[in-house]
């Protein structure tokens, strides 16, 4: 983990723009992925997919082979996480079922700089708890976006997230966080979905976050499947997973991963 004491990173205007390329390569792959999500269709055929794209766009996976200490490589360029799977699900012969929620996230890199987004979506016909699992997960997402600006505190994004989603009576992940991003796929600062506001350094134009809420519909729990990646939730309920990268500007923020049709 990074602390909030920890550098944060204030990225020029050439990084700016390479940063903005690979975030636009990975919404419009990921507004593809989206529409491929069906009953029948299997996680690793999205995976082959994401991968195709990538080939197909001369750019270069950030998830492939990524090799966090302890742990062995990421096998896929993308992570499917399936109902009860919250983050980092490795896609294989798992076929999808209508009613599931599939959460696709995927990264990508130009010229070294990255660009990084996830999106939870309904397989088919979802009932009303799980339809409001998401909205309130898509919510928290947009609602720290509306507070991110110069001058605000870090903690800030993070107690926005807790305040909407445990409103609402679901959970926040307190194992995973959203992160800094830029010639690195994890750059400081850690970013909490919890906490009190008011804390940590102020934000500054030219910083670039991915901010991820991480929900679950029981208890913020988590375990850890054998795959040593795909982490689940421990009364295995329901989970949703909504990202963006931000960047701050002059007078507030911009969605670098966001795109006409995306969440």
């Amino acid at each position: 983990m990074t602390s909030y004491s920890a550098r944060i990173p204030v990225k020029s205007r050439r990084e700016i723009e390479q940063m903005r390329e690979a975030a636009c390569h990975v919404a419009e792959i990921l507004l593809e992925l989206r529409e491929r999500v069906r009953p029948g269709v299997t996680t690793g055929e999205l995976d082959e997919y994401a991968e195709a794209s990538i080939s197909r766009r001369g750019v270069r996976s950030s998830f492939k082979g990524y090799d966090p200490q302890g742990l062995p490589r990421y096998p896929a360029v993308l992570c499917v996480s399936v109902n009860d799977e919250i983050v980092h699900g490795i896609p294989g012969s798992r076929e999808l079922h209508d009613g599931d929620l599939v959460s696709l996230d995927f990264g990508v890199s130009v010229d070294g700089y990255h660009g990084d987004s996830a999106v939870t979506v309904p397989v088919g016909e979802i009932g009303d708890e799980e339809q409001r699992l998401l909205e309130v997960s898509r919510r928290a997402l947009c609602g720290a976006m509306e507070v991110m600006g110069p001058g605000v505190r870090l903690s800030d994004i993070g107690h926005s997230v807790q305040r909407c989603v445990e409103g609402e009576g679901f959970s926040v992940v307190r194992d995973f966080a959203g992160h800094g991003i830029g010639r690195q796929l994890h750059e400081p600062p850690w970013i909490p979905n919890f906490g009190r506001a008011g804390r940590g350094p102020r934000l500054q134009p030219g910083m670039v976050f991915a901010v991820e809420p991480m929900v679950t519909a029981g208890s913020a729990e988590v375990s850890m499947m054998d795959d040593e990646w795909t982490a689940v939730t421990a009364d295995g309920s329901l989970a949703a997973h909504f990202e963006h990268t931000i960047l701050i500007t002059e007078d507030g923020c911009e969605t670098l991963t966001r795109i006409e049709g995306s969440h």
